[in-house]
């Protein structure tokens, strides 16, 4: 019967933590902290500001993230595991932490669009819509042509 109530206790606990995973799975990112960065700059063809700008990004977001890994791994080490309430405690302790981080992404995700101007948006609308992915939204930015006319 106790290896039962284990059973069912890891069972909740997947569950719930399953569904931090899936509950933005729907949103259209770029993932600007992933591996595929560089990705971005040939897709949405980013000028030497915006690729300033998403390297800022990512800095700050990595450090964040490892901030809150960080978090995670202490809240894992420290809190009580051995019964039912207690992992469902750790479970909504854990979803909080996830869900922040998928937050801090997000955001930085939205400020690298803020610098889009309207063909790099458009871009990114129909690469959403071919997703069948929501995008972020925001304004593009309205540039002035580099080239002074004569």
């Amino acid at each position: 019967m106790i290896h039962h109530e284990r059973l069912k206790s890891f069972y909740v606990l997947v569950g719930l933590l399953l569904s931090v995973f899936f509950g933005r799975a729907q949103e259209c990112t770029l993932d600007i902290g992933g591996k595929n960065h560089n990705t971005i700059v040939d897709i949405f063809q980013l000028n030497a500001e915006q690729q300033t700008t998403m390297k800022t990004l990512r800095d700050d977001l990595q450090t964040t993230q490892q901030g809150i890994e960080e978090e995670i791994q202490k809240l894992f080490n420290t809190h009580p595991q051995s019964t039912e309430a207690e992992l469902i405690a750790l479970s909504d302790k854990y979803k909080v932490l996830k869900e922040k981080m998928v937050n801090v992404s997000w955001e930085s995700d939205k400020k690298l669009l803020e610098t889009f101007n309207p063909k790099q948006y458009e871009r990114y609308l129909s690469l959403c819509g071919e997703a069948l992915r929501k995008p972020i939204r925001i304004i593009p930015v309205m540039y002035k042509d580099s080239i002074s006319p004569e």
